[in-house]
C-alpha cells in the first residue's frame, strides 16, 4: 500500500521524529512524508535520505498569534493524494486540522498527544499560570479549539495512541469513541539491547532540553544530595536545544553555575548518547507529565535503572523497585531516590539486569507491525 503521512513540523531530534523514521524504515508499506515545516539541519539526517515533501511553511513558535496563523494554514492545506491508499496524520496538537480538506482517503491518526495546553491537566495548569495576564483569552480560545478539534477527530477511522496516558487524554477530552482507539507503544531496536556492566559515578539526564522536561528538578535534587558529593558523583545533562528553548537552557546553566560536578552536553550525537548511557550509574527522567518517553527505554536497553517522575508514560514502562524508581516530582523525594541508589550499588546492578529483560516488551518491530496490520486489514475489507 502507498500511505501518505503528515506531521506539521519536522525540525527537532525528538521522539515523534524518531518514531516516524522507524515506522517508515520498518514498515511493509510505502510511505511518503509531508510536513509544513522542515528543518533539514535541525532534525535527524535520515529524513534527507528518505525525502520529505514540504508544504506551505508554518512557524514552530508557540505564541498565540503564530499558533493561530499556523492553524489557519494547516486547515486550508490540500494534499495531492492521487495514488495513495490512505493518509496518516501525526497529532501532537494542530495536525488533525488537516482532516477538513483531505478526507477523500481513509484517515488514521498516530497520536503523540492531543494539544497539551488544552488536554493535559498538568501542562494546562502551568500554561495558564505562565499566561495569567491573558487567561481570559486563553480560556476563550480553549473552548473554541475543543469544538473545532472534535469536528476534526470525527474523520478518523482509527487512532493509534502512543500510550495509555495519551489514550486517557483523548477520552477525557471527548475527542472520539474508545472503539476507535488502539495503543501502539513506540520503542527500541531489539537488536540494540546491550546491558552494560560499567557504572561510572555519574547520573545521566538525557533528552531534549526544554521546559516540559523539568530538568531543574534533577539539578536541584543533585545539589541537595550530600551522598553524591561524598561519593564523588557527577550529573551529566545531554540533549538538543532548539531556538525557542534557549532562554530555558540559559536558566539551567545559571542554576548550575559554579558547580563543576554538573556538566551540559548540547546537541550530542547518537554515538555520544549511547556512550553516556553505557557508562552512567543510573538515569534520571524528570518530565512532569510525559506522553510516553523513549529515553527511559533507551536507558533500560543499556541495563541502567531509571529514577522517574511518577506521572504519565514512565508509569507504563518502569516497574517500581525492579527496573527503576517512580517518585513524586519533588526535590526531596528525587534526592532520596538518588541517595538510595548511591548507597546500594548491588541494587543498581540488579535493577539494570531486570530493566534489560523488561524493555524487550517495547520494540519498534511490534509497534510497526500493529500499524501495518491495520492497513492490511483495511485494504482487504475494501
Amino acid at each position: 500500500m502507498k500511505i501518505a503521512l503528515y506531521y506539521p513540523w519536522i525540525y527537532l531530534k525528538g521522539g515523534p521524529e524518531r518514531t516516524i523514521l522507524e515506522m517508515r524504515r520498518r514498515s511493509r508499506h510505502e510511505w511518503t512524508i509531508f510536513t509544513s515545516h522542515y528543518d533539514r539541519a535541525g532534525t535527524f539526517p535520515e529524513f534527507a535520505q528518505v525525502g520529505v515533501v514540504e508544504l506551505p511553511r508554518v512557524s514552530v513558535r508557540r505564541r498565540y498569534g503564530t499558533v493561530l496563523r499556523a492553524a489557519a494554514r494547516i486547515v486550508t492545506t490540500k494534499l495531492d493524494l492521487t495514488g495513495f491508499d490512505a493518509l496518516v496524520i501525526c497529532c501532537d496538537g494542530l495536525g488533525s486540522l488537516l482532516n477538513f480538506r483531505n478526507a477523500e482517503k481513509p484517515i488514521a491518526c498516530l497520536c503523540f498527544t492531543p494539544l497539551r495546553a488544552v488536554y493535559d491537566e498538568e501542562y494546562r495548569a502551568r500554561h495558564l499560570t505562565t499566561h495569567q495576564p491573558l487567561k481570559i483569552l486563553a480560556l476563550a480560545l480553549e473552548r473554541a479549539w475543543i469544538q473545532l478539534d472534535r469536528w476534526a477527530w470525527k474523520r478518523y477511522k482509527r487512532v493509534f495512541c502512543i500510550s495509555a496516558t495519551v489514550k486517557e487524554r483523548v477520552l477525557r477530552g471527548g475527542l472520539c469513541e474508545e472503539s476507535v482507539l488502539e495503543i501502539a507503544y513506540p520503542g527500541i531496536d531489539e537488536n540494540a539491547i546491550a546491558p552494560s556492566s560499567i557504572r561510572e559515578r555519574f547520573f545521566f539526564l538525557p533528552g531534549r532540553i526544554m521546559w516540559t522536561k523539568n530538568i531543574e528538578l534533577g539539578i536541584d535534587a543533585f545539589l541537595r544530595s550530600a551522598r553524591a558529593r561524598e561519593h564523588g558523583f557527577r550529573l551529566v545533562i545531554a540533549g538538543m536545544v532548539d531556538e525557542k528553548s534557549q532562554p530555558y537552557f540559559a536558566r539551567l546553566r545559571d542554576l548550575a553555575a559554579g558547580h563543576k560536578d554538573i556538566a551540559f552536553i548540547r546537541d550530542p550525537s547518537d554515538e555520544q548518547m549511547n556512550d553516556l548511557y553505557r557508562r552512567c550509574y543510573a538515569t534520571l527522567f524528570t518530565a512532569f507529565n510525559e506522553d510516553w518517553g523513549l529515553t527511559p527505554l533507551e536507558a533500560m536497553a543499556h541495563g541502567k535503572p531509571v529514577i522517574a517522575v511518577n506521572r504519565g508514560g514512565p508509569t507504563e514502562t518502569i516497574v517500581h523497585g525492579a527496573t527503576g524508581l517512580l517518585v513524586e516530582p519533588e526535590v526531596d523525594t528525587f534526592c532520596e531516590a538518588m541517595n538510595a541508589l548511591i548507597e546500594q550499588p548491588e541494587l543498581v546492578a540488579a535493577m539494570g539486569r531486570q530493566a534489560a529483560e523488561h524493555v524487550v516488551r517495547f520494540t519498534w518491530r511490534s509497534f510497526t507491525d500493529r500499524i501495518d496490520a491495520y492497513f492490511e486489514a483495511l485494504n482487504t475489507s475494501r
